[in-house]
């Protein structure tokens, strides 16, 4: 039994009459009689009285056309109630500012226009603690230039490629330079960020600048994220190895220079929940990409 039968049978007790019904559901007669008959037999027990000029219940039909029209009605709020819910759903996003800069208002702003009554909640979180949230079912998307955590249960995709550029004081010698080679970083003093909450940073600098024999010196790590790396550049007129995506916020007292010696770039991650999927996941996937390719075109 299927629910087109109920709705079949309850049109046919309705006009009374298998012609009218038939009219309604946009069915051949004899095709919506073959569907209630089916019916019938599948209950072993008549539910229609069929005469020449009109279709009645039976007794036992009378109490299933009550039966049948409280499970369609459940059947249909059921539908509603999802429906609502999936244009209501709230997409819960940890990101990485260095990796959406110039990126996120755009695609919030797409996504809304094509999605009105759905909501983002933004995090914006170290790479740390945007690893626990993932693990725990706290976020629904995840976009982070650090190593994602495969025990997340994620599904990760690549989402962009930002290089990296070093970022000194205006007045620092090497700010007189269009271009600066790793050998320029040799006893540079150097700011980064702290292994508590980006675990990965000072490893891959090491890792970067180990192939031409320099060792980073470190005179600062902070754990407050690259805004503080910004003050502490200036502060001990040192230098900084970041995205090239994270100086749209960077101060003016600072400037970036590229290597002429292009280090390979950091490669974006975005992932998604595969245990929990949320139906508009698929969606502010594309408005981010489409983003990030505006963003690559205007650069």
């Amino acid at each position: 039994m299927e629910l087109r039968h109920l709705r079949y049978f309850i049109a046919v007790a309705k006009h009374g009459s298998f012609n009218r019904a038939a009219q309604s559901l946009h069915l051949t007669q004899p095709a919506l009689s073959r569907q209630v008959k089916d019916l019938e037999e599948e209950l072993a027990v008549p539910l229609l009285a069929r005469g020449k000029n009109a279709v009645t219940l039976t007794e036992a039909g009378e109490q299933f056309y009550e039966e049948a029209r409280e499970i369609l009605a459940r059947a249909e709020l059921a539908v509603q109630r999802i429906r609502n819910e999936s244009r209501n759903e709230i997409l819960r996003v940890g990101y990485a500012p260095s990796v959406t800069a110039g990126i996120l208002p755009r695609a919030l702003q797409a996504f809304h226009a094509a999605q009105p009554r759905a909501r983002i909640e933004l995090a914006d979180l170290f790479p740390r603690e945007m690893s626990r949230m993932a693990r725990d079912g706290e976020l629904d998307i995840v976009i982070t230039l650090e190593s994602p955590d495969e025990a997340a249960n994620f599904h990760w995709e690549e989402f962009r490629r930002v290089p990296l550029v070093l970022v000194v004081p205006a007045k620092h010698p090497l700010a007189r330079r269009k271009h600066v080679s790793p050998q320029n970083l040799r006893d540079l003093a150097l700011v980064g960020l702290a292994q508590q909450s980006f675990p990965g940073y000072v490893p891959h600098i090491r890792k970067l600048l180990k192939p031409f024999g320099i060792k980073p010196r470190f005179v600062a790590l902070e754990r407050d994220g690259v805004s503080t790396m910004f003050a502490a550049v200036e502060a001990y007129q040192a230098g900084a190895i970041l995205a090239a995506s994270a100086v749209s916020f960077m101060p003016k007292t600072l400037v970036t220079r590229p290597f002429v010696q292009a280090f390979d770039p950091i490669i974006a991650k975005i992932g998604w929940s595969e245990k929990n999927p949320k139906s508009h996941v698929a969606s502010f996937v594309s408005c981010l990409r489409k983003a990030a390719q505006r963003e690559r075109s205007a650069a």
